[in-house]
């Protein structure tokens, strides 16, 4: 009881800053309103002081000011433009969520909880004071007989505090989900876990050490970024080390200043390194903002802050590469029937009526400048469709639609003629030939083997489950095998896996 209590308290605060910064019933939906409804909405903006911009703007500053737990949520949020629409979920994506620093007798506090008094001494005995300071953890340099170190801290009480506004954002989710009809098309609740898994995952920097390290594995592998070692000794749940790189953030205007920089080439090596990622390996840095992203000499390009990895299975990379390369080659129809295979569509609808929907995303952009055509676009128009075609949300794909923006975002600060089909076209052709060429159906066919094997081993098990289901039926006084009752078509099913599967191994035998 005193958990609600405590949660519909802070529900309440937030819904305070909402009303401030006009984003409960906004002026410029008057129109769209009922009576009622307009009445609230200006005795709403009195109490809120008529705040500027428009309402993406004043919801991402609401945000800012309710603290880490919402700004992640509304990073998460910008993903949903058929929710919010496409210019509020731009806005949306800008979140920052820079803040003061936190002493160094904290910082120094936090280092002996986690190493000891004596060990973090002689660990940390260079540290210096912090360079960045965001809302979860701020960034120290350290001088070591091994070269500068980046220690990252997370900052004094934060695990609490988002624990309890998860609390309250989840019992929010459940309230409307049981109240709205329409939402649970939204899946507000689902939605929302996939929001705080991440964000509790990003308190225990041991997964963002792991995560950095095999980015630096894939990175070495194919050079597109450079991405630091971690300094394991050095490395705990609240503190994280790792190399210090020497480079420029994106977010400072010298960082595209530097003699010899080529745009053009820098552009298409993050377009191009995070589909390697994402297409080649199902793993990606999924919060590649420009704070993020450091411009070292030789045209070279740096990633820090692993907090945040996407993962995406291989047929997700299938859909993904086809549906890439369906818009590149501007089939729709195999773009449709892809969207329909990934169960992204619902069945009863008509993939040719989707196609034509995908045709009014796709022609439009075709022989226009590459400065006049972005990406982030058609993904938001793609996603206005959801509501047109009952497409429901899913969260795995999620990370990966907000870092696809955030990522044609980075490419056009950099050179705004990026043309994103251009620079996707070598990945997604290259993956779709090593995959579905010659080659790529020999890996197919092993794979398909191997799951047909790992099912075959299962079997045994089925079995002894289905029996242990007869013996139950028999003591109840039921004779189930016989007839055409459910356990008649279980053991049907089971003859008849058994049977596929044994004709599916003798084909790779």
């Amino acid at each position: 009881m005193l958990k609600a209590l405590a949660d519909y308290g802070r529900l309440m605060r937030a819904g305070t800053a909402l009303v401030r910064h006009d984003v409960i019933l906004p002026g410029e939906y008057q129109t769209r309103l009922p009576l009622p409804a307009r009445m609230a909405g200006r005795v709403l903006r009195t109490f809120g002081g008529r705040a500027k911009g428009r309402p993406g703007e004043r919801l991402a500053s609401a945000l800012e000011k309710l603290g880490p737990a919402y700004i992640k949520l509304g990073q998460f949020l910008a993903t949903r433009p058929d929710v919010f629409g496409a210019e509020t979920a731009q806005d949306l994506s800008r979140l920052k969520d820079k803040l003061e620093p936190f002493s160094m007798a904290e910082a120094r506090r936090i280092l002996a909880e986690e190493f000891g008094q004596e060990e973090a001494e002689s660990l940390f005995a260079g540290l210096g004071e912090p360079v960045a300071a965001a809302s979860l953890a701020q960034v120290h340099r350290l001088e070591t007989s091994d070269g500068p170190k980046a220690v990252k801290i997370l900052r004094p009480g934060v695990e609490q505090m988002i624990y309890q506004e998860l609390r309250a954002i989840r019992r929010a989710a459940r309230t409307v989900e049981r109240a709205s009809v329409e939402s649970r098309r939204l899946e507000p609740v689902k939605f929302t876990e996939t929001v705080a898994t991440s964000m509790e995952k990003e308190l225990d920097f041991r997964l963002e050490a792991g995560g950095a390290d095999q980015m630096r594995a894939i990175s070495e592998k194919e050079d597109w970024f450079r991405v630091p070692a971690v300094d394991w000794d050095r490395t705990a749940q609240r503190v994280l080390t790792i190399d210090w790189v020497e480079g420029i953030p994106l977010t400072r205007p010298e960082a595209l200043e530097q003699p010899g920089l080529e745009r053009v080439a820098l552009a298409n090596k993050i377009t191009r390194g995070f589909l390697s990622h994402a297409i080649g390996h199902g793993v990606f840095h999924a919060d590649m903002h420009e704070g993020n992203i450091l411009i070292l000499p030789d045209n070279e390009v740096g990633l820090v802050d692993f907090g945040l990895i996407g993962r995406i299975g291989f047929n997700e990379r299938r859909f993904l590469a086809e549906i890439l390369w369906g818009f590149i080659r501007r089939d729709y129809q195999r773009v449709a029937e892809v969207h329909f295979e990934a169960g992204y569509v619902p069945a009863n609808q008509s993939v040719g009526e989707f196609a034509q929907a995908l045709r009014s995303i796709g022609e439009p952009i075709h022989g226009k400048p590459a400065e006049d055509v972005y990406m982030g676009r058609i993904l938001l128009q793609l996603m206005d469709y959801t509501r047109t075609f009952g497409m429901r949300l899913r969260p795995e794909l999620v990370l990966l639609q907000k870092t696809m923006v955030q990522v044609e975002g980075v490419a056009r600060s950099i050179d705004p003629k990026h043309d994103i089909w251009k620079a996707a076209e070598p990945i997604v052709k290259g993956w779709i030939a090593q995959n579905f060429g010659p080659a790529g159906a020999t890996k197919l066919a092993a794979r398909q083997a191997r799951e047909v094997t790992d099912r075959l081993k299962r079997l045994p098990h089925v079995m002894d489950a289905f029996e242990d289901f007869l013996e139950a039926e028999r003591a109840r006084g039921k004779e189930p095998v016989r007839g055409t009752g459910p356990s008649f078509w279980s053991l049907a099913s089971l003859i008849g896996m058994a049977v596929i599967a044994g004709f599916a191994l003798a084909q790779f035998a």
